[in-house]
């Protein structure tokens, strides 16, 4: 079985350069990948193009690489809880696409699947359509959506293995299980690593087939986006 463990994030995102395409999941600030995000910041790469659902908060998350303006282009579906994204994107300093969310996951899980291109009646009459193919079905308009192209997906996990099984926990099975797999190079960040063979197979979301790379994260924030308490 192979060893696809590394030993650290740098190690992870060797070969990570100015220009490339990142799919990061998470949703909100749920099972982000903290540590991946943390070093690409470190790096200082930029004129990158970033497909995630959304760009984190302002001090957080994508946010960021945002404040370092190391993002040129953001693939988003909701993008309104950063006043950065705001202000870059109305100054035309950030180029951005958005997308309706279930289209964003299914060109991710399309990238997975080695399909090239799916039709969808989500944006059809809307500007998302335009100068896109668009095809009639059983009486019904759909567009053309080609599925993504990205050079790293780097999702977080709650558990992994060393042969690159991964196990989510709760809702930060997100976007991250379809974005494994379709990139050039899949990097997991998870809480606990453990050698393989020792998951139940059972419970395992995504298999190592669809990870090159492996690293046990380290002092995981898991910050709340919205905060919501009761009155006392």
């Amino acid at each position: 079985m192979i060893n696809k463990r590394v030993a650290s994030v740098a190690e992870a995102l060797q070969g990570a350069r100015d220009g490339m395409t990142f799919m990061l999941g998470g949703f909100g600030l749920c099972g982000i990948p903290e540590n991946s995000i943390a070093e690409l910041v470190r790096l200082g790469i930029r004129d990158l193009t970033c497909i995630s659902n959304n760009a984190g908060v302002d001090d957080f998350g994508l946010g960021l690489l945002l404040q370092k303006h190391q993002i040129k282009k953001m693939i988003s579906s909701y993008v309104g809880e950063n006043d950065e994204f705001e202000r870059q994107m109305l100054s035309g300093e950030l180029e951005v696409e958005l997308t309706p969310q279930g289209t964003l996951a299914e060109k991710c899980r399309a990238a997975q699947a080695g399909i090239p291109a799916f039709f969808t009646p989500a944006g059809y009459g809307t500007e998302v359509a335009e100068g896109k193919e668009t095809r009639e079905f059983n009486g019904k308009m759909y567009v053309m959506e080609e599925a993504f192209r990205a050079d790293f997906s780097i999702v977080k996990a709650w558990k992994g293995d060393e042969a690159g099984n991964l196990i989510f926990k709760g809702t930060a099975r997100n976007f991250n299980p379809c974005m494994c797999g379709a990139a050039k190079i899949t990097v997991a960040e998870v809480e606990e690593l453990v050698p393989a063979g020792e998951l139940d197979p059972n419970q395992v979301h995504i298999p190592g087939i669809y990870v090159q790379r492996i690293f046990q994260g380290k002092r995981y924030e898991k910050r709340i986006e919205q905060r919501t308490v009761r009155k006392r």
